[in-house]
């Protein structure tokens, strides 16, 4: 349920004009609110579809905040359904290393530590923990490298927690 929610969480966004969606610059007011209605729209359009019907609630709250501060409902902590919060982390992880119109992408890392910095606020920290042991557990190491003596160069990748070194 939550991996067919992830693929449609932003299926509301067929009635937002692609001048907006693509818009390299920052959004007018006007733009934002035309944005914000998205996962409603979304969430009506799979709650008319019986199948889809049962992740409604999870297009509707996928930008919800896990502070209360997010749209449409301004829902808090628990109360944003487990699923959305999992669609909004790694929606946002996605996003960040993903090139948009509006912001080049950053590295894996870097958005990892920004997920960390805004975990509490707009991410329920549990979530945020799970995703990156999750990205740490599909991440193995580089292969060596040699040099041209042939011998391998010392290991420039970070470790991750399970090896004793937190990102």
């Amino acid at each position: 349920t939550i991996g067919l929610a992830a693929r449609l969480h932003d299926i509301g966004k067929v009635a937002v004009p692609d001048a907006i969606l693509n818009k390299p610059g920052r959004l007018t007011d006007e733009e934002w609110r035309v944005i914000r209605l998205h996962p409603q729209v979304g969430a009506d359009i799979a709650g008319r579809i019986p199948r889809l019907r049962p992740i409604s609630p999870l297009i509707r709250s996928h930008h919800e905040r896990y502070d209360g501060t997010g749209y449409p409902d301004r829902l808090a902590s628990d109360a944003i359904p487990l699923g959305a919060r999992i669609i909004c982390a790694v929606d946002a992880y996605s996003a960040m290393v993903t090139d948009r119109p509006y912001a080049a992408p950053r590295t894996p890392q870097q958005a990892i530590d920004e997920l960390r910095r805004l975990a509490g606020a707009q991410f329920d920290p549990r979530v945020v923990q799970a995703l990156v042991n999750e990205l740490d557990a599909n991440d193995p190491p580089d292969p060596p490298k040699t040099t041209a003596t042939g011998r391998q160069p010392p290991s420039t990748r970070t470790l991750t927690p399970a090896q004793g070194n937190s990102r």
